[in-house]
């Protein structure tokens, strides 16, 4: 009979709960993508995108003399499908958050009904850095192995630091998705029936603002200085958009 393989591998049981945790960071967050978790950051994400992509469109149209009706129909044809990409990429995302979080669900449990005695001494080690000593670290540890549910559950969040109850179900994900698409396609046209010259303009600084600062305050960061370049990259773009069509495309044509 062979000898049952220990998940430490190589490493110490330290080198091993930083190796997890790195694993559960991994796990939880949307690596492959610029859209932090959750319907809120979803909606402002979206609605930020949408803002100034509209914009972008309709100043390469304006710019090349594109009549008003054409620019109209092209500007609803894309809301259209950014809509459905946007709501497709986020209910995507969470998707896949969600299989790796199963996955991981999957393997600790694996190694609490198969590797208990190492289990056990990962908790041990995890509690006496918090600064637990003998005998009360015994009697804790004793308690924690007692229900392998908690255990899970306690191995997720403490090895691999991934909180169970904070991940939103990817089809409300894709709800705030759709929420800030639909906000912005119904400022834009206020914007504009404001101001034909400067309406859209103001109105995608003003809605990439109020984007920037909930992503921030979302995030934990500093409001003011990641709406400030939330702001300098719409500039950005929408100038460099401006020059490239008015001074180079123009010549092509």
């Amino acid at each position: 009979m062979t000898a049952k393989k220990s998940h430490f591998e190589t490493l110490s049981v330290l080198d091993h709960l930083k190796k997890a945790r790195e694993k559960g960071k991994k796990v939880s967050s949307d690596f492959h993508a610029v859209e932090a978790p959750g319907h809120f950051s979803a909606a402002a994400d979206s609605a930020k995108e949408t803002a100034v992509s509209t914009l972008l469109i309709q100043m390469i149209c304006t710019t090349l003399e594109v009549n008003h009706r054409q620019t109209l129909l092209l500007l609803s044809l894309y809301l259209v499908g950014i809509l459905l990409w946007k709501v497709g990429r986020s209910a995507h995302l969470g998707w896949a958050r969600l299989e790796r979080i199963k996955k991981a669900v999957f393997d600790e449990k694996y190694e609490i009904e198969n590797n208990r005695e190492e289990e056990r001494e990962e908790l041990t080690n995890m509690y006496a850095a918090k600064g637990l000593t003998e005998p009360l670290l015994g009697k804790v540890i004793d308690v924690l192995m007692a229900d392998d549910n908690k255990l899970l559950a306690l191995m997720l969040e403490e090895e691999l630091g991934i909180p169970m109850d904070s991940y939103v179900h990817p089809l409300k994900q894709a709800l705030g998705a759709a929420f800030g698409v639909m906000i912005t396609a119904t400022l834009l046209p206020v914007g504009l029936a404001i101001s034909e010259n400067y309406g859209l303009f103001v109105t995608t600084f003003c809605i990439s603002a109020c984007a920037s600062f909930l992503m921030a305050k979302i995030e934990g960061l500093q409001p003011l200085e990641y709406t400030i370049k939330g702001i300098s990259i719409t500039f950005l773009s929408t100038f460099a958009t401006y020059f490239l069509t008015k001074f180079l495309i123009l010549e092509w044509l």
